[in-house]
């Protein structure tokens, strides 16, 4: 394999393209089309809504802005883009604003250009060096564009010169690609210093016009509700920006469910065995679908898709947790571990404002818990064929469980209530007791929230009996 060339002369040389970035990432996403890959892989749900939108935005050339609520993969979908520059390009050396060899747009390089010519030197850069974004709130003009460097200045360097320029980081990302988290945030004056790259692609620093051709794309997410809120965003800003791609949240649950599979943490070398029963994900994806529908929940400010990615692998913490202390090989999530969830919700489910102030945090996740596990109860039992009559527990009796009741101690929980074995046997896809656990309370909690148990709290212990008006009453002694 020959090296690559180390000045310009050998690079004019050797043939290589005189391309845009957008040139260049156009051509690379050509070539991946017509491959029939996948183009993000990584990233579910958008095939036939987003995704099109975006290789249209990138063969138009355009700048893009993604707009949705938090948790749709937007910063994802921007970083993912780099796959699509080359692996390497040539900078001229030492230059940093990455300047290309042919055209040089800084004069330091223009200036080396002439005193060199076809010996100037050049270096590579890998594409990860050409990607960087950026969180708007705080940011100010210096950190985008750049500032006048008072060093520079003391030497001797001009005002109006780009030498007395600390660059920013968009002069630092030519030839690459700039991101911007959460657009409205931005101050004016740095929505206007924006506006001047978008439209004439150079930079003003401190009242002095520096004209520099930048070569980049520029990238955005916002927030729809804020994006469209009048006197958010410069108007002229909105009116440069090429493209505006609506993202959302996945459209089914078994989507929401790949996403879990592939983002959350799941111990790979334990000693004890995990087993998730497919019951317990769907739950606590359907948590999440719940929460976006949820008149107690701002929809505006969207929930994420971390809620289902967290609350899994707290779920997965606790049933490893009882392994252990228990002394059991299997590992098996129950409903009794979906009590800590409210440690992986919190912050991440924000409330209207406008809801009715008697109601906390704590109370609404309850009900949405409970919405969700009906519902998927409720699946299953449809699923299965199967009808569930009232459950035979005269008189007093009670079934009280806990999160460490040990998974031998559930099979008198059957022998207790029969009438629960065949919608158990339906659900027990492995022939274990710690499996056979998780389905007991996955039955005892959809009766009760059908309402054919009762359930009680005390401490950590659970208490399931007949609700007080299915109760047969005592006959009185003559």
């Amino acid at each position: 394999m020959s090296a690559k060339p180390s000045t310009l002369g050998a690079l004019k040389a050797s043939s290589y393209p005189d391309l845009s970035v957008k040139e260049e990432l156009e051509r690379n996403l050509i070539r991946t089309l017509k491959t029939g890959k996948p183009l993000f892989p990584l990233i579910h749900g958008f095939d036939e809504t987003v995704i099109p939108q975006m290789v249209n935005a990138l063969l138009s050339h355009h700048d893009i802005v993604f707009l949705g609520e938090k948790g749709q993969a937007k910063s994802r979908l921007m970083r993912s883009l780099i796959q699509f520059l080359d692996e390497e390009i040539p900078i001229v050396k030492g230059c940093e604003i990455h300047d290309h060899p042919y055209h040089p747009i800084c004069a330091s390089c223009r200036k080396k250009l002439r005193e060199k010519g076809d010996q100037l030197e050049i270096e590579w850069i890998g594409r990860e060096e050409r990607y960087a974004e950026r969180l708007s709130p705080g940011t100010k003009i210096a950190d985008l564009i750049g500032d006048l460097d008072p060093a520079k200045v003391a030497a001797g360097n001009p005002l109006a010169s780009e030498e007395a320029i600390h660059f920013g980081l968009i002069p630092r990302m030519n030839r690459g690609l700039f991101a911007i988290n959460e657009l409205p945030d931005l101050e004016y004056l740095v929505q206007v210093a924006l506006f001047n790259i978008l439209e004439e692609r150079d930079i003003q620093v401190r009242g002095y016009p520096i004209r520099f051709d930048l070569d980049i794309i520029l990238l955005f997410t916002a927030n729809p509700e804020e994006y469209t809120r009048a006197g958010k965003i410069i108007t002229q800003l909105k009116d440069r920006i090429g493209a505006e791609i609506r993202t959302h949240y996945p459209l089914t649950r078994d989507l929401g469910i790949k996403i879990i599979h592939q983002e959350a943490r799941v111990p790979g070398n334990d000693e004890v065995k995990l087993v998730v029963p497919d019951f317990m994900t769907e739950i606590i994806e359907q948590i999440t679908i719940e929460s976006r529908k949820s008149p107690y929940v701002n929809q505006k400010s969207g929930v994420s898709a971390r809620l289902s990615i967290a609350n899994y692998e707290t779920m997965i913490a606790n049933a490893r947790r009882r392994a252990f202390l228990l002394g059991e090989k299997e590992a098996v999530p129950r409903m009794s571990d979906l009590n800590y969830l409210y440690t992986s919700s919190s912050g991440k489910i924000e409330l209207d404002p406008f809801r009715e102030e008697t109601v906390n945090e704590f109370q609404v996740f309850g009900k949405i818990m409970d919405k969700a596990v009906s519902q998927v109860f409720k699946e299953h039992m449809e699923k299965g064929g199967l009808e569930m009559g009232l459950p035979d527990l005269s008189g007093d009796k009670h079934i009280r469980i806990s999160e460490l009741t040990p998974s031998p101690e559930y099979k008198n929980i059957i022998s207790q209530l029969p009438q629960i074995w065949e919608p158990v046997h339906h659900l027990t896809a492995k022939n274990s007791e710690v499996y056979q656990a998780s389905c007991v309370e996955f039955v005892l909690e959809g009766l009760h929230l059908s309402g054919k148990l009762s359930r009680s709290k005390v401490g950590e212990i659970f208490d399931y009996q007949l609700p007080v008006i299915q109760r047969p009453k005592k006959q009185k002694e003559e």
